[in-house]
């Protein structure tokens, strides 16, 4: 085990009162459909106020995603000018005195800062494993939903967070992590080659250890909130077993029952402020180190539309019933558009992602996070280069550590 290098590629129970049991013998589930591909108007919200008159209702959060004046004036933004100048790339040590190299992730560039980490969130989206588009303000959402939950989430868990100088930068301790990646699933669902409703589907029954009951269908509940650990081979996540993980001697059995148990902790607590907030946390990825007193420690992400599935409560129910994919507010479209135009794991060459898809990705993760957070979500200011910005900023906090 390493320093602390976060995960290099991005990755969710709800009572019954909001998520009813699924009758699997309706006409519905029979015929059940995938999300059809991106249609570029498909997104585009009527220019009308979605706030009510007096005696009226507030507009379900479904409505206000696709339908708000916020949203319009996000989109313009993204149109008239962020499109280009997205954070694709950052090179600060080229820029920063003091940092030792860099590693480049899917999606975070992380440099060495000799006690310390620095670590970058670029624009860049990733999914199959590669890097399919740069996202207007994604770097920034992701960054500062992380520090959000980071706080929030403390006294389940310690974390690696020293500091955060600008808006897609985290300062962290450096630990020895654990070469395992802890996913948290609470529905079947999911449309990657790890994803539990891809295993399910083709007929597996026992996932990482964990027994699956016949004649389930996607996006339906499980039981119980589960545990689907992965660890890495070659540029691919492979699932393991508890068991498998003891006996590769990936982690001690000891290291394995505090963490599993702090990831199944966070979970659970991730899907009670969502519910909070009209969200369902269906599922999501952690990433785990050890200090240098032995004590662990949360790294990496947590709960972002990157390494989590969010979908809106409300309308859950009767859109699984009806055999229809849930609402989301995370990246889950942006895989379903790539998998409905190409092999997104196989053909060298991918198609781009469209401009309104983009857009909408931008939009949906700003959406998520001032809904989560209940904070507006700060447009950068264009006057200074980003690059630029970043480079004093780091500079300015590394100099403060001496």
């Amino acid at each position: 085990m390493g320093d602390f290098t976060v995960a290099l590629n991005p990755p969710k129970t709800f009572g019954a009162e909001i998520l009813p049991p699924v009758n699997r013998n309706s006409a519905a589930v029979q015929r059940r459909v995938t999300t059809l591909p991106f249609k570029p108007h498909g997104f585009r919200a009527i220019r009308a106020s979605v706030m009510p008159r007096e005696g009226q209702q507030q507009p379900s959060l479904g409505d206000a995603l696709v339908n708000s004046p916020r949203r319009n004036d996000i989109v313009d933004v993204i149109r008239g000018s962020a499109l280009s100048n997205c954070l694709s790339e950052s090179n600060l040590h080229n820029t920063v005195p003091g940092l030792v190299s860099k590693t480049r992730g899917k999606v975070r560039d992380i440099y060495d800062a000799g006690d310390y980490l620095v670590l970058v969130t670029t624009d860049r989206q990733s999914a199959f494993d590669r890097i399919l588009a740069s996202i207007p303000f994604k770097g920034q959402v992701l960054n500062q939903t992380s520090l959000w939950w980071f706080e929030k989430t403390k006294q389940i868990v310690s974390n690696a967070v020293v500091s955060a100088p600008d808006k897609n930068v985290t300062i962290a301790k450096k630990c020895s992590v654990f070469p395992v990646e802890f996913v948290a699933r609470g529905f079947v669902t999911g449309s990657t080659d790890t994803s539990l409703w891809t295993v399910y589907n083709n007929g597996v029954r026992n996932y990482c250890g964990n027994v699956l009951p016949d004649g389930m269908v996607k996006n339906q509940k499980l039981f119980e909130n589960i545990l689907t650990p992965t660890t890495k081979a070659a540029d691919h996540d492979v699932p393991v077993t508890p068991d498998e993980i003891i006996e590769r001697g990936l982690m001690t059995q000891a290291d394995y029952d505090e963490v599993s148990e702090k990831a199944l902790s966070l979970f659970e607590y991730g899907q009670q402020v969502a519910s909070q907030h009209g969200l369902i946390l269906v599922d999501t990825k952690y990433e785990f180190g050890k200090a240098n007193d032995g004590s662990i420690m949360l790294i990496d992400e947590v709960h972002t539309p990157d390494s989590s599935r969010y979908w809106i409560a409300n309308s859950y129910p009767e859109r699984i019933q009806n055999g229809l994919e849930p609402e989301n507010i995370d990246k889950e479209f942006l895989r379903l558009w790539f998998k409905s135009h190409c092999n997104p794991y196989e053909d060298e060459v991918l198609p781009d992602a469209p401009e309104d898809l983009v857009c909408e990705l931008s939009w949906r993760y700003i959406f998520l996070y001032e809904t989560i957070t209940k904070s507006k979500f700060e447009l950068p200011s264009t006057e200074e280069p980003i690059h630029d910005r970043i480079s004093r900023n780091v500079a300015s906090a590394l100099s403060s550590l001496k």
